[in-house]
């Protein structure tokens, strides 16, 4: 057991460090969006399936709370979060527009919207996106493996670079919380 651990952990390190050397400048990319989506009036649209909705969760609770600064609070929106609004678009449109729908409701030109998929190929984020883009919003995917059909719809895609899916999700929350750390330290340092 101890050398599985021993394994895993190597691993995690691994997909970090590959994150570090790869997606680094991609990352600085988001912060700007992020920042600068905000600072024009703007607000954050977040969704995913499963584990990738709990961290649209953490991500908006890390913009709407705060993650490690006193400041005002941002606008944010988990889009996986209101059961309502999901079991009737879902069972109205279909599981494929539970994402879409929301976007067509709330999203503005100057928007960010941000879809998370392990796969890279969850057909409701892809719809969402791409309804995203065509509202005048920009794009990030957090994604994994090859960034599957998501990625082209991005204006920035940020590919976790592996196969395993637990690995992915950790890239995906390593890379939120930089996201929230730059953001906050952009905006508010000087303050």
């Amino acid at each position: 057991m101890l050398a599985e651990i021993a394994a895993q952990l190597t691993s995690h390190r691994e997909v970090i460090s590959r994150i570090e050397g790869e997606l680094t400048p991609l990352i600085a990319e988001t912060v700007t969006l992020l920042v600068d989506t905000f600072a024009h009036g703007g607000k954050l649209l977040v969704m995913g399936n499963g584990g990738s909705a709990a961290d649209a969760q953490h991500f908006v609770a890390e913009i709407v709370g705060r993650f490690k600064m006193e400041r005002r609070a941002l606008p944010a929106v988990a889009l996986s979060t209101d059961t309502s609004i999901l079991t009737a678009i879902g069972n109205d449109y279909g599981f494929e527009a539970v994402f879409s729908r929301q976007v067509e409701a709330l999203a503005l030109p100057g928007d960010l919207v941000v879809g998370i998929s392990t796969s890279g190929n969850s057909p409701n984020v892809l719809k969402a996106l791409e309804l995203a883009r065509t509202a005048g919003c920009r794009t990030v995917g957090l994604l994994g493996r090859d960034g599957g059909c998501i990625k082209n719809v991005c204006d920035v895609a940020l590919v976790v670079p592996t196969n395993d899916t637990p690995r992915v999700q950790e890239g995906h929350i390593t890379i939120i919380h930089i996201l929230c750390d730059l953001m906050e330290k952009s905006m508010f340092s000087q303050q």
